[in-house]
């Protein structure tokens, strides 16, 4: 769903972005938005943290971020939700929002047209464009665009693995993958891991839990923009080359792949997506590619897209201005450019993680106040 920020040049906005954890083996996606905000060519903006957690990093990051608000965890639905960003709203001025976590989507999507008539304009997928690219619903997609893709099933008992192997329940063979429905994926070897797996992704994130037919290959992964229109704007491609114990990127490099941008263009076109997404693929040793997942929303790599000259967090802020695609400030890509992941130390005083702690915000920065307080209270 197309939203137009009216409220003048994109590079002064305040945008406030979602996820900015920095676990070492999972990072959200939120700091590197930051980042790709804060170093795009004319960007005099400022950038606002929304965490979940006290210690969300992005919080106390003062080149990241000019200050922090905790939400509600996304179990707690859209009402809760809203009632919250009235009080960051009232606080400081927000022009956009970038929700950088799966699992917030749809609370976010239920919001979407009332913090439009509030000035905060966000760029997101419909209902049915998001459901259609859960991770069970994939075989379906991929049908109609002609990618292929492992096949799925959503099961609700460990106790499939105990005759997953006869023909009668589909005959699957091991390694198999079983992952949750939001995170975490593990290749299990055997009916005990599997079994192990399932109750540790289902304490973590309820139920159905999927298993997916295992490809061994080599990942790359795709980043792009999408206007609703179709088409895939943007791209930025990446060959994983170090991981994490959950199979996230540590380090990679940006290719230019002519096969992996056309399957991309064929499943932008099916999904007429809006706004970012991540494609997830797998290159068997014959060199087919293997769709794993659609994550809908910047990966926490993004930050390579300013390292080969296509900034798409900024480019996105370009679109919900109004800016035409063929107008944006997408330079084309340099391939080999590489990004190594670090972990680094913040130095935070015990006052402000007290102040998150007890008011659900950072100390105030020299953040204006909304104006549109009055209005929208």
């Amino acid at each position: 769903m197309s939203a137009r920020a009216d409220h003048g040049d994109w590079r002064h906005w305040t945008v406030a972005v979602t996820g900015i954890n920095a676990r070492p083996e999972n990072p959200g996606p939120g700091c590197a938005v930051a980042r790709c905000l804060t170093e795009a060519d004319g960007f005099r903006g400022r950038v606002i943290g929304l965490g979940y957690e006290t210690l969300d990093a992005g919080l106390y990051h003062p080149d990241d971020c000019d200050g922090g608000y905790l939400l509600p965890f996304p179990s707690g639905g859209a009402e809760a939700l809203l009632e919250r960003l009235k009080e960051v709203l009232r606080q400081v001025r927000i022009d956009v929002i970038i929700p950088s976590l799966d699992a917030e989507l749809p609370n976010f999507i239920a919001l979407q047209s009332t913090l439009a008539k509030r000035g905060v304009q966000m760029r997101l997928p419909g209902r049915a464009q998001l459901r259609s690219r859960d991770k069970d619903r994939l075989p379906e997609l991929c049908a109609r665009a002609g990618v292929a893709t492992p096949r799925v099933r959503p099961i609700s008992s460990a106790r499939f693995f105990e005759h997953c192997t006869n023909e009668e329940e589909g005959g699957w063979t091991y390694p198999l993958v079983v992952k949750g429905v939001f995170y975490d994926a593990y290749v299990v070897r055997d009916a005990a891991e599997a079994a192990y797996r399932f109750e540790q992704i289902a304490r973590a994130w309820g139920y159905p839990v999927l298993v997916q037919a295992h490809v061994a290959g080599e990942e790359v992964n795709l980043t792009a923009l999408g206007d609703g229109s179709g088409a895939l704007i943007g791209p930025v491609m990446m060959r994983k080359q170090a991981l994490t114990e959950k199979g996230k990127a540590w380090a990679g490099v940006a290719i230019d792949d002519g096969e992996l941008l056309a399957v991309g263009e064929r499943l932008m076109h099916a999904l007429k997506w809006d706004g970012p997404l991540e494609l997830e693929l797998l290159r068997d040793a014959a060199g087919t590619l293997h769709l794993i997942e659609i994550n809908p929303r910047f990966p926490a790599w993004v930050y390579l897209s300013q390292g080969v000259g296509r900034n798409l967090p900024a480019a996105l802020l370009a679109l919900l201005q109004g800016v035409a695609p063929a107008a944006l400030p997408l330079a084309a890509p340099q391939p080999g450019v590489t990004f190594i992941r670090h972990a680094r130390e913040i130095i935070v005083p015990m006052a402000n993680i007290a102040a998150v702690s007890m008011t659900g915000a950072t100390p105030p920065r020299g953040l204006p106040p909304d104006p549109r307080a009055r209005l929208t209270a």
